[in-house]
């Protein structure tokens, strides 16, 4: 069994889209989706510096799109699980077929834009806390009056909430762990951000899904969605509730899957994969950085799908039109 990935805010840097544009078809996309996103994708992922792709604003929108982008080379219909790390949860509902693409990329723009709204009211942030025992981590956590803002397994717990209190965390480390500040706008998946699940939910209501032709998994509990109505309201919900990519990575592990490929900007959620299914039933994985990748994502999924064992799943996605490493920051 394949399992694509999307990846999620923290994995993004400069330039890593410029390759992408030599290919026929991409930078038109990318411009009609930026007047989706009401950012320009296609500077974004070119010629942008460092602040503004780690902008929230516009990095959420940039990374949907990146992901959606690399996937039109692939052939998606023989993929038989996606999912995708808190705002690459709506990529990977796209490729599920329970989203169109561009209904995709405009709820990542209006996600990206309300959180960032939502962080400017008040000073907060976030940190990886890396080791220790994951009990007395989040026991430390709360004892600082913080928020476990993602479970990313592979001994990586992230913590959200006012800055004195992220302070006071780092100053005061849980036992044999260390804490190190994410270079981020806020408290993301908090109930600080709960002005912009808000605003999710009016855009959401907007949007008519459909049902997903390939299994789909929700940072809520790792489990998988089984309709279009579903998947919105996780979506929602997901702006204030915990990231639990590592029940995401059990369930990859409980399933059996045995090949997976991180799309664009990829080495974040490779390498906590590769960390945390390790042994003989490791996944062979392949980042997905630059066309050059492309000839062995595809070999991958020959030799991995096609879905269901030989059968191919019926791919009802409207976004699909096809032509013919470890490490990476904590993602937020």
């Amino acid at each position: 069994m394949l399992a694509v990935l999307c990846p999620g805010q923290g994995s993004q840097k400069p330039g890593f889209l410029t390759s992408w544009l030599d290919l026929t078809g991409a930078e038109t996309r990318l411009r009609s989706w930026s007047a989706l996103a009401g950012v320009d994708l296609v500077h974004l992922g070119t010629d942008a510096d460092a602040d503004e792709v780690r902008d929230t604003a516009r990095t959420q929108p940039l990374l949907v799109a990146a992901s959606l982008l690399a996937a039109e080379h692939l052939p998606v219909h023989d993929v038989a699980l996606v999912a995708g790390h808190s705002v690459g949860e709506l990529g990977a509902g796209a490729l599920a077929g329970a989203l169109p693409a561009e209904a995709a990329i405009t709820l990542a723009g209006v996600r990206g834009r309300e959180m960032a709204a939502a962080c400017a009211l008040e000073p907060t942030g976030m940190v990886a806390v890396l080791g220790g025992d994951p009990d007395e981590v989040v026991a430390a956590i709360s004892g600082h009056g913080l928020h476990v803002a993602n479970r990313n397994g592979a001994g990586q717990i992230v913590a959200a909430g006012a800055v004195a209190g992220l302070e006071k965390l780092a100053a005061e480390p849980p036992p044999r762990a260390r804490v190190i500040r994410l270079q981020v706008a806020g408290a993301f998946h908090t109930p600080y951000m709960a002005p912009a699940e808000v605003a999710l939910a009016t855009a959401a209501a907007t949007i008519t899904p459909g049902d997903p032709a390939r299994i789909l998994l929700s940072n809520l509990d790792g489990t998988a969605i089984g309709s279009g109505g579903e998947l919105l309201q996780r979506l929602v919900r997901q702006v204030t509730a915990p990231v639990r990519w590592d029940l995401c990575m059990a369930t990859l592990a409980s399933l059996g899957v045995t090949g997976v490929i991180e799309l664009p900007p990829a080495g974040t959620l490779a390498g906590l994969v590769k960390r945390e299914l390790k042994g003989a039933g490791a996944p062979e994985i392949v980042t997905l950085n630059t066309p050059d990748d492309l000839p062995a994502a595809r070999d991958l999924i020959a030799r991995h799908g096609p879905a269901t064992g030989g059968e191919r799943v019926t791919d009802n996605s409207p976004n699909t039109s096809r032509d013919e490493t470890d490490g990476g920051e904590a993602p937020s």
